[in-house]
């Protein structure tokens, strides 16, 4: 699983490494096999460079049985940082979760979920 964090328009790369740092703590909390820097900076795809002022990213190594806590946790982290959004690619599918009520980024991680043959099971993940 790749995680790209995008941040606000007023963040600076240095903040966002350091929210990228702090997501990778959280995330090896879990039962994760692993999580892994990867600075490859590419710019989510839609995305405007301008737009794109910082851009950090994730690999996430984890069993199907752990995806719905890892994307919990995901969900929100995000609600509390200066994060536009954190595009979550596995295989084909992808997910991108942005500053949205959560509600409704829970029905995104349902129907992610339930593309990739998971059951929606009751939200109830980590906080921070």
């Amino acid at each position: 699983m790749r995680l790209v964090l995008t941040g606000s328009q007023d963040s600076d790369q240095e903040e966002l490494d350091e929210l990228t740092l702090r997501l990778r703590e959280r995330l090896l909390e879990l039962d994760v096999d692993d999580v892994e820097l990867n600075r490859s900076g590419d710019i989510p795809a839609g995305a405007k460079p301008v737009d794109a002022i910082a851009v950090g990213a994730l690999v996430v190594t984890v069993a199907p049985i752990a995806l719905r806590s890892v994307l919990d946790l995901v969900r929100t982290w995000i609600e509390t940082r200066p994060v536009r959004t954190v595009s979550i690619t596995l295989g084909e599918d992808s997910l991108e979760l942005e500053a949205v009520s959560a509600a409704d980024q829970q029905r995104l991680i349902d129907a992610f979920l339930a593309a990739r043959g998971h059951e929606a099971e009751p939200a109830g993940g980590p906080g921070d």
